[in-house]
């Protein structure tokens, strides 16, 4: 089995699929706690705590570092595959549009993009609030201010209250746009799904998804670049 998940082109897209899969369920959830946002401070707070450096939070840390870190190296390994067997045809699929989208022939230009930006969020993010929990401490300094590790609304409204970063989160989630697009309806692709009934209907469904969680990401960022004060921050904090 470990032969087929590793050596077969077959094994590898499935392995794409399990990942992708796991981390587009990910996603949809961290989405879901960013709108909260919208409605509660307190409770985006409460979410921030409970998913600390707490035991359970850290396991799943750790299982999604592994889900991205694997879902990225066989992505690259395909891409390096296909090329030297097919030139610059990317991804051989059993079902084809009228055209080859964009985002199908760039997926690995998309996925390096996704990576740099899930760089800058664990910068923003992760780094002031459950690593400085394991270091510890219970705050770090951000622009001058102390900000505790799960003040997570305030963290939000000090990182979007600058323009520049809401654009390169912007960017960031429009690449993970085009890559779902594609990403989604090629997950069932790889188990057998898309025939000629299916795939419209997975095609569909790819871009609902991936619309849903730029939307989703994207209100939030916008949001709070308008409704941050420094009078709301320091009320946060």
């Amino acid at each position: 089995m470990s032969c087929f998940l590793t050596n077969s082109s077959v094994g590898k897209k499935l392995v794409m699929s399990i990942t992708g899969c796991f981390l587009v369920l990910f996603i949809l959830f961290h989405m879901s706690m960013n709108l909260t946002m919208l409605f509660s401070y307190e409770a985006y707070d409460l979410i921030c705590e409970f998913l600390g450096a707490n035991w359970y939070a850290l396991v799943a840390t750790v299982v999604l570092a592994g889900g991205v870190a694997i879902h990225f190296l066989y992505a690259f390994i395909l891409t390096i595959n296909n090329y030297r067997a097919r030139g610059s045809q990317r991804y051989d699929v059993t079902v084809q549009e009228k055209g080859v989208s964009w985002a199908s022939k760039n997926m690995l230009v998309l996925g390096v993009i996704v990576i740099l930006g899930l760089g800058l969020h664990l910068v923003h993010f992760w780094s002031k609030m459950q690593l400085v929990e394991l270091m510890g401490h219970h705050a770090s300094v951000v622009e001058g201010m102390e900000v505790g590790a799960t003040s997570g609304a305030a963290l939000m409204m000090i990182t979007f209250s600058k323009w520049y970063n809401v654009v390169l989160y912007i960017v960031w989630f429009a690449a993970l746009w085009f890559h779902l697009t594609h990403g989604v309806w090629s997950m069932f692709q790889t188990v057998g799904w898309a025939n000629d009934t299916w795939y419209p209907r997975l095609k569909c469904l790819g871009n609902i998804v991936a619309t849903l969680i730029f939307l989703g990401f994207t209100v939030v960022a916008v949001y709070c670049f308008f409704v941050s004060t420094p009078d709301l921050i320091e009320s946060l904090i």
